[in-house]
């Protein structure tokens, strides 16, 4: 399913251990970006007792972009850490 799809689903709205998203192409052709306003993960790992490790689950996002070796993963803000929301930037190697 495409990401835009997979957007307008909001699945987090019917499953807690899901995700809701928003998803913004770049303007210059360079990727994309997967907004993420709730977190199935965190919600879990709260529930669980066990919060303190979601960043270390966070940083997997970073690890599964350089294993696929298409695009470098950008990232300035995380629910995890108390921000709004998680802003998720897939990049094109070079650009």
């Amino acid at each position: 399913m495409e990401m835009k799809q997979t957007a307008k689903l909001k699945a987090a709205d019917r499953n807690p251990y899901s995700w809701n998203m928003d998803f913004y192409e770049y303007p210059d052709g360079s990727g994309y970006e997967a907004r993420f306003t709730r977190c199935g993960i965190c919600t879990l790992l709260k529930e669980l007792g066990i919060s303190e490790i979601t960043p270390a689950m966070c940083r997997l996002d970073y690890t599964m972009s350089e294993a696929g070796g298409v695009s470098e993963f950008v990232r300035e803000y995380t629910i995890a850490t108390g921000d709004a929301y998680c802003d998720c930037g897939y990049r094109k190697n070079g650009f």
